[in-house]
């Protein structure tokens, strides 16, 4: 599992020129699944994402998480994080897992941040989508186990 994580100013996702999502100060998360990823996997990944210390404190030190700044988190479905480039040149998502599977974790990501975080947004799973963003700093993390 991937969370490609970006702290943004703001962030808003769009399918079919239809808003799905918007936050202001927080993170948005590109979350990449692949075969064998679990819901206790994602419990881990989340208890991270939540308490990463990446936010400023008053010192202008990364000291602060998503929880201590009340946050907001934007989430979108991305299995193009799992594309091997490593022969030829056209991408191969065959660590991806399939959509049916992803789905179920993807959507039980969402449900367990919307239980930790007060405003979590989402782009829809499978869909073509437009992903806007102001970065803030720019900082891009990168969690995978």
């Amino acid at each position: 599992m991937k969370f490609l994580i970006q702290k943004v100013k703001n962030a808003s996702v769009q399918v079919n020129n239809v808003e799905t999502g918007k936050i202001n100060h927080g993170l948005l998360v590109l979350i990449g699944i692949k075969n064998g990823d679990t819901e206790a996997l994602a419990d881990n990944m989340i208890n991270k994402l939540i308490n990463l210390r990446i936010f400023e404190d008053k010192d202008r030190k990364m000291n602060l998480s998503l929880k201590d700044i009340n946050g907001e988190v934007l989430l979108v479905s991305q299995f193009t994080l799992y594309a091997n480039c490593n022969r030829g040149n056209r991408p191969s998502f065959t660590d991806a897992a399939k959509p049916e599977e992803a789905k179920k974790i993807y959507d039980y990501i969402v449900k367990k941040m919307k239980n930790e975080i007060p405003k979590v947004e989402t782009g829809i799973f499978g869909e073509y989508m437009q992903v806007n963003l102001e970065n803030d700093g720019p900082v891009t993390v990168l969690l995978e186990k």
